[in-house]
């Protein structure tokens, strides 16, 4: 395998090691006859991720790429985790969805097949339509993920610790309730103490979830399913034959069908009409697996695209606090200008969901955050609050 099989995945060059060696990376060549085979670290905001390929076992001489993932330690999590364990869900999975991958044991160590490819960002970059072989996959998806019972996949791969029920079964309302308290409560008010000058003066006003907390009470009530939870176009790889691989599950959840549509259609940043186009694949793929799935979608997705909406703002607020707060001064000022610019773009996607009543340009976003940092210099890491 070349590099360029990695390029979608890759945040380092391959063999750069970092001045402390950490313990994912002594794992991960603790299985290799040459750490210089270890491709890495991957791309992933969750995990710190190593590729590297192992002799098959069937004495063939062939050889598997494999990867081998830790979560990043003391990482802030942005969203709900309901699977205590990723591993044993995609294991749970198998024979139940098509292409993904593959969990094996060596050493004690959990390893995934490495899908060899390009990710759909790269064969399809946003603002681009899916071809007609990748919406059928897509279809499919969807139609083999409210095919799963639940049940079952949470008896494998168990709840996340800390996780309360999620209430009666099949109801959205309560359903979105919880993920609306988890950002408010987790995300919101957890920050509110640091973070109160930057959501003041980008104008994000106290109470600004109640409009949303309201409608999400009128949802009607639909099938709970197993969920991906993260859509978006880096979770998906392209293989040599032109077939879509769904990776990453770590943020899976059981809970309303039409959640994961709304996730994914705010994700991917479809063209014009390509909205639609997938919708109806989505409709057509639910209804055939599961009656009763796609009910009352066309009142309650706009609902539910408004919380994705309103998520991004108070995630990227803070993601970007931190992320920036870990750089020197001169590589802040590189990077400000483009995660300004997601920030603007993410106030003006949720202006009405939030009651903004100011909008701000790039420069202005940027503005804010240099006072921040000028009057509050934050010591923190790109890991932690």
């Amino acid at each position: 395998m070349t590099q360029d099989h990695l390029s979608g995945d890759l945040a380092l060059p391959a063999g750069r090691v970092d001045a402390q060696v950490s313990a994912a990376r002594r794992r991960a060549a603790a299985l290799v006859s040459d750490e210089r085979l270890l491709v890495g670290p991957l791309k992933g905001y969750h995990h710190e991720t190593y590729a590297f390929p192992l002799p098959d076992a069937d004495g063939s001489g062939r050889q598997t790429w494999w990867k081998c993932r830790d979560p990043r330690a003391g990482l802030f999590w942005f969203d709900l985790r309901a699977f205590a364990s990723e591993k044993e869900l995609v294991r749970a999975l198998q024979g139940s969805i098509t292409r993904i991958p593959v969990v094996i044991e060596r050493e004690g160590v959990s390893l995934y097949t490495f899908v060899e490819g390009r990710t759909l960002g790269e064969a399809c970059p946003p603002g681009q339509p899916l071809s007609g072989r990748h919406a059928g996959q897509l279809g499919a998806l969807f139609g083999e993920l409210v095919s799963v019972r639940p049940e079952s996949v949470v008896a494998s791969a168990g709840r996340a610790a800390g996780l309360r029920p999620a209430g009666r079964q099949n109801d959205s309302a309560a359903f979105l309730a919880r993920l609306i308290d988890f950002t408010d409560a987790h995300i919101y008010q957890r920050h509110l103490p640091r973070y109160h000058p930057l959501f003041r003066d980008l104008g994000i006003p106290g109470g600004a979830l109640d409009g949303l907390r309201a409608a999400a009470g009128d949802l009607v009530s639909r099938p709970f399913a197993l969920l991906h939870g993260d859509l978006h176009r880096e979770n998906f790889i392209v293989d040599a034959r032109d077939d879509l691989w769904t990776i990453d599950w770590e943020l899976a959840m059981v809970g309303d069908p039409l959640y994961d549509l709304a996730t994914h259609l705010h994700l991917m940043h479809y063209p014009p009409g390509q909205r639609a186009r997938i919708t109806g694949i989505w409709r057509r793929a639910v209804e055939n697996a599961r009656p009763g799935s796609s009910d009352g979608w066309e009142t309650d997705l706009p609902v539910l695209l408004a919380y994705k909406q309103a998520q991004s703002v108070y995630t990227d607020v803070i993601r970007a606090a931190l992320a920036l707060g870990g750089l020197t001064e001169e590589q802040r000022r590189r990077q400000l200008p483009r995660a300004a610019r997601r920030i603007e773009r993410a106030l003006g996607a949720a202006r009405r969901t939030l009651g903004l009543t100011c909008e701000l340009s790039a420069d202005e976003v940027a503005a804010v955050y240099v006072r921040w940092f000028g009057d509050r210099p934050p010591a923190v890491t790109a890991s932690a609050p």
